[in-house]
């Protein structure tokens, strides 16, 4: 059986290079959001508001079984939400999303992204997280599909259903599970991974031609490292995709979490361009969870640990990846952890997510000076201190390992 998270506890990265290379200097941020509810995705409206999906806390709704925590079930609400920050001030400009959870509001799958069309119509991911097949037994829910919102009226409608299209089709052959996680707009046309699936796939944004663009590669590892410490043979893992941008050169760059044992340094970014197949654009990094590009076209990458989840830590990291490949650490640790998603606000500084699966813990910072120490561009560890663990999800798309807390479930 494969195994591969889906939930995202946010963990944390502290990356340090091996031989006398300095750690970064910690940046500062300021928080300019807080109490929110695992939040995962965010973006810039047309008016200038950033906005943040909420994933939520599930509720006492009808119940599925976690493919994350044997024995225990997500139980459905609709405590999803989406959060408008602007001039200090935050607000719930979307309530009633879909959401499911376990008990403690943990493993949350529900709103995941957002973005807006250039008329300034707003999209939303919503994540599920499980297999397709129970989806019924929720009743008539919109996890597991896009949709577009109408924020003065609190209303939404499908656009597409991913999960539906992982449950007929299954294009990776693998289990059959689905979580959307991301997306952009690109023309008349919503890019979207599924964590679940394994996917990148495309659907106009009237909902006609959904399809699967590439499947990204499960990999091989020669020397996993278990939480038992228990030596293996080459073990085959999950992908985990969980974010998608468009690079300068017009392709797409896809982040990766990775699946169980969630191993450090083999996190990649993949790069899909016009013959959809996907290469490895850059590895080394571990545990991403989203990409963003500035406007000089430097990428920017979002650790959500440095260590494998197992093991416990929160802290993460922010990397910058320039275009000839040299990598800087942003902010490691400090205050930043399990972070979720980021984006680079015409201002220059950089807003992330944190604490994205944490029910009423939840927050967006803005770092503000980010100064940094190059990292070496071939012989560079993630190192890590600190933490809590949160979610491992087993399936053979998914299926988790045991343990107290769940990560969010992004997969």
């Amino acid at each position: 059986m494969k195994l591969k998270q889906f939930g995202i506890t946010f963990l944390s990265v502290c990356i340090a290079a091996f031989s006398g290379i300095k750690a970064a200097e910690a940046a500062s941020f300021s928080v300019i959001a807080d109490d929110l509810n695992s939040p995962r995705g965010l973006s810039f409206g047309p008016d200038g508001s950033l906005y943040v999906t909420e994933a939520g806390t599930g509720g006492s709704g009808a119940c599925v079984p976690s493919p994350s925590a044997a024995g225990q079930s997500l139980c459905y609400g609709t405590t999803g939400a989406v959060t408008k920050i602007r001039n200090g001030t935050q607000e719930r400009v979307l309530t009633g999303l879909p959401s499911l959870a376990l008990p403690d509001g943990t493993d949350t799958a529900g709103p995941h992204d957002i973005k807006f069309d250039a008329s300034g119509k707003p999209y939303i991911a919503v994540g599920y997280a499980s297999n397709p097949t129970f989806r019924a037994t929720l009743g008539n829910t919109d996890l597991g599909k896009i949709i577009t919102a109408n924020f003065k009226t609190n209303s939404w409608t499908s656009v597409a259903d991913l999960a539906n299209y992982e449950l007929v089709n299954n294009p990776d052959g693998g289990d059959v599970i689905s979580n959307p996680f991301s997306l952009l707009l690109n023309g008349n046309n919503i890019v979207a991974v599924d964590a679940g699936a394994n996917e990148l796939l495309s659907v106009g944004t009237d909902g006609s031609n959904l399809k699967a663009i590439a499947t990204i590669p499960r990999q091989t590892l020669a020397n996993p490292v278990f939480p038992s410490g228990a030596s293996s043979s080459p073990f085959e893992i999950q992908p985990v995709p969980t974010n998608v941008a468009k690079g300068p050169d017009g392709a797409y760059y896809i982040s990766q979490l990775t699946g169980f044992p969630f191993p450090e340094g083999e996190a990649k970014i993949y790069r899909v361009g016009s013959d959809d197949k996907p290469t490895v654009y850059t590895d080394g990094l571990t545990q991403l969870t989203d990409l963003d590009f500035d406007t000089e076209g430097n990428l920017y990458a979002l650790q959500y640990a440095n260590q494998s989840l197992w093991k416990g830590n929160l802290d993460g990291s922010v990397i910058k990846i320039a275009r000839d490949g040299t990598r800087t650490t942003i902010l490691s640790g400090n205050g930043l952890e399990s972070p979720t998603a980021l984006t680079i606000g015409a201002d220059g500084a950089i807003y992330v997510t944190n604490r994205g699966d944490s029910p009423g813990q939840g927050q967006v910072i803005k770092i503000e000076n980010p100064k940094s120490v190059p990292e070496s561009s071939s012989t560079f560890s993630l190192l890590a201190f600190l933490g809590t663990v949160s979610v491992m999800l087993h399936k053979g798309k998914a299926k988790g390992l045991p343990t107290k807390k769940i990560i969010p479930s992004l997969w």
